[in-house]
C-alpha cells in the first residue's frame, strides 16, 4: 500500500506540472513562484529543526561505543570508535559523515536449525549508500554551471572527470548511472527483504521515488528530449539573482524535473532526509566517552526527599531481626 501511494503521489505531481505548463501555461508559477516557495520552506524548516534539536537537553553521557574504552594503562584504547577526547570525537564524526563508519560495521544474522545464530558482515547497504550520496553530491556540484557566471573552474574539471568515458554524444556521466543504480538498490532492498519491508512506511518510499524520477527526467533531458540549456541557465541565473525571467520554449520535461527538485527541497526538513543535519547533533556520536574521567550531573535535578537505608533500618530493625535479616546495628 505504501509503495503504490508513494508512486502515485510522484506521478500525480508530474501530471500536475504537465497540465499546468502544457495546458494552463503556468510557466511563471512553476518556474519562479514554486522555486522561491520551496527554497523558503527548506531554509525555514531546516533552521527550525536544527534549533529544536540544539535546544534538547542532554544531561547524561550517552555515547555509542564501538571499541575498547580507555581504562587500564596496559589496555589499548580504540581512539576513534570509543574516543575520550575532543580530537578523537571529531575524527569519529568525520569517519561517520564522510565514510558512513557505523554503516560499514553493519552485521546481518540468520537463525538456523540447531538452534544456531550465524553472523556475517553486510556491506551492500554501505556500498550503495556511499555511492548514492557521493554521486548526488557530484551531480549537485555539476549543476552549479547553471547558477553561476562565470562557471567556477572546479565545476569544469569535475564534469571532465565525471564524463571521462566519453561514451556516446553527448558523453555519459558516470554519476548519472551510479545514482539511478543506487536509488534502485535502496528501493529493492525495502521491497525484497521481508524484515525491511515490514517496517517501511510511505515516508520511506516517497523520497526514493522522488529521487528516481528526478534522476530519470534529468537523463531524459540530456540524452533523449533535448532542452535549450542557454534558456535554462537564463532562468536559473534570474532566480539566484532575484531578477526572475522565464524564457519561452524550455519544454515541459524541464519543468517536471525542476518541480520534483522543488518538492524535494520543501519536503526535506520534514522527512528522514534531515539526517544530513541531525548527524552533527546526535549525542550518541558527538560526545566523547569520558564518563570515567568526568562526572556528568543532571543540571535539572530538583531536591527530592529520600529515605536512606540507615533510616529504613531504624524504622524496621526489630521486624528485620525477627525475620532473620542481617542488620548493621543491633537493637538497644
Amino acid at each position: 500500500m505504501g509503495i503504490k501511494f508513494s508512486l502515485l503521489s510522484v506521478i500525480a505531481l508530474m501530471a500536475a506540472v504537465f497540465v499546468g505548463v502544457k495546458v494552463a501555461g503556468l510557466h511563471y508559477f512553476f518556474g519562479v513562484v514554486v522555486p522561491y516557495a520551496a527554497l523558503a520552506t527548506f531554509l525555514v524548516g531546516f533552521i527550525y529543526r536544527i534549533l529544536l534539536w540544539a535546544r534538547s537537553p542532554v544531561p547524561y553521557n550517552i555515547t555509542t561505543t564501538a571499541g575498547q574504552q580507555q581504562s587500564l594503562p596496559w589496555v589499548k584504547q580504540n581512539k576513534l570508535d570509543n574516543p575520550t577526547t575532543t580530537a578523537g570525537t571529531i575524527g569519529r564524526m568525520a569517519l561517520e559523515v564522510l565514510f558512513f563508519r557505523s554503516l560499514f560495521r553493519n552485521t546481518k544474522y540468520e537463525y538456523h536449525e540447531g538452534p544456531k545464530l550465524r553472523y556475517q558482515w553486510e556491506k551492500w547497504l554501505w556500498i550503495f549508500g556511499l555511492l548514492f550520496h557521493y554521486s548526488f553530491l557530484v551531480i549537485f556540484l555539476r549543476h552549479l554551471r547553471f547558477f553561476t557566471e562565470p562557471v567556477p573552474g572546479f565545476v569544469h574539471r569535475l564534469e571532465g572527470l565525471d564524463g571521462m568515458l566519453q561514451v556516446g554524444l553527448p558523453g555519459i556521466y558516470i554519476t548519472n548511472l551510479i545514482f539511478i543504480a543506487a536509488v534502485t538498490f535502496l528501493f529493492l532492498r525495502r521491497v525484497v527483504i521481508p524484515q525491511v519491508r515490514y517496517i517501511s512506511l510511505p515516508a520511506d518510499y516517497f523520497p526514493l521515488f522522488l529521487l528516481f524520477f528526478l534522476g530519470l527526467t534529468g537523463i531524459l533531458m540530456r540524452y533523449f528530449s533535448k532542452v535549450d540549456v542557454v534558456k535554462v541557465k537564463e532562468l536559473a541565473l534570474g532566480i539566484v539573482t532575484f531578477n526572475p525571467v522565464v524564457p519561452s520554449g524550455i519544454g515541459v520535461l524541464f519543468y517536471m524535473h525542476f518541480f520534483l527538485l522543488c518538492v524535494l527541497l520543501a519536503y526535506f526538513p520534514f522527512s528522514k532526509l534531515m539526517h544530513l543535519g541531525g548527524i552533527f547533533l546526535s549525542p550518541t556520536r558527538n560526545m566523547p566517552n569520558d564518563s570515567r574521567m568526568r562526572r556528568h550531573v543532571n543540571p535539572w535535578n530538583y531536591p527530592v526527599k529520600v529515605h536512606t537505608y540507615e533510616e529504613y533500618e531504624d524504622d524496621f530493625r526489630e521486624k528485620m531481626i525477627e525475620a532473620g535479616l542481617p542488620v548493621e546495628k543491633e537493637s538497644k
